[in-house]
């Protein structure tokens, strides 16, 4: 089975359009590609009950932030906010991420 291309990368700034964070802003510090999820620091973060072990040394209760489907991500431009990710092609041939309300690079 092939993965499909994601439009989000990571470094992205995005913000959460649905769920318990809605709102919430952040940035992209890990794809899973094969399940199309991403890793969103300060969004869906989850309270982890650690014991304490020889490698961690210290126990208790830690944030961990957890996947959020892409579908309910949008990116946010620069300039005109939340929006949708379209593609160009440079003079010299390369893809270009482009935002769909202004056209301005990504």
């Amino acid at each position: 089975m092939t993965v499909p291309k994601l439009k989000l990368k990571k470094g992205d700034r995005v913000v959460v359009l649905s769920g318990k964070d809605i709102g919430k802003e952040g940035e992209i510090t890990r794809v899973i590609r094969e399940r199309d999820m991403v890793i969103v620091d300060g969004v869906n973060v989850a309270k982890k009950h650690q014991r304490a072990t020889s490698a961690t040394m210290q126990g208790g209760i830690i944030d961990k932030d957890m996947p959020i489907h892409i579908s309910n991500l949008a990116l946010l431009c620069a300039s005109c906010g939340k929006t949708r990710v379209g593609y160009r092609f440079d003079a010299d041939g390369t893809k270009l991420r482009v935002c769909k309300k202004c056209g301005k690079d990504v």
